[in-house]
């Protein structure tokens, strides 16, 4: 499975921004995917991530009730709908995809075999 996450850009603080991750390979929909993302420093965060009917999702609790995860299997796509967006959601958004994950490992990055090489939001203040 190959990934490229696309969509990031400027945006002022309390905007909306969509990112897409999308995905080869016709197996996709076997695949749970995860959205973390990285500042300078830090180590890489988990912001979201849905499992591969869409039926469950997870969020981190810093963007729980503003950030919408969703998949179209058809078009092997992810989203990352972004919205009520602040400063501190600045940071390279990085998309992955891992097989046969429970619930309790949506968050954990080592669990992801694939990575998308990421796209950069940026929300000025």
């Amino acid at each position: 499975v190959q990934l490229q996450a696309c969509g990031g850009g400027l945006v002022q603080a309390g905007g909306s921004l969509r990112v897409s991750c999308a995905a080869s390979g016709r197996t996709f929909r076997s695949y749970s995917v995860g959205w973390f993302r990285q500042v300078p420093g830090r180590e890489r965060e988990f912001v979201a991530a849905i499992r591969e009917n869409g039926g469950s999702t997870r969020y981190a609790d810093s963007v729980k009730g503003r950030f919408t995860i969703s998949r179209d299997n058809a078009k092997n796509t992810v989203y990352l709908q972004m919205a009520s967006l602040k400063p501190e959601d600045t940071a390279v958004y990085y998309c992955a995809a891992g097989v046969r994950l429970i619930y309790s490992e949506l968050d954990a990055a080592s669990q992801y075999d694939y990575w998308g090489q990421g796209t950069q939001v940026t929300v000025s203040s």
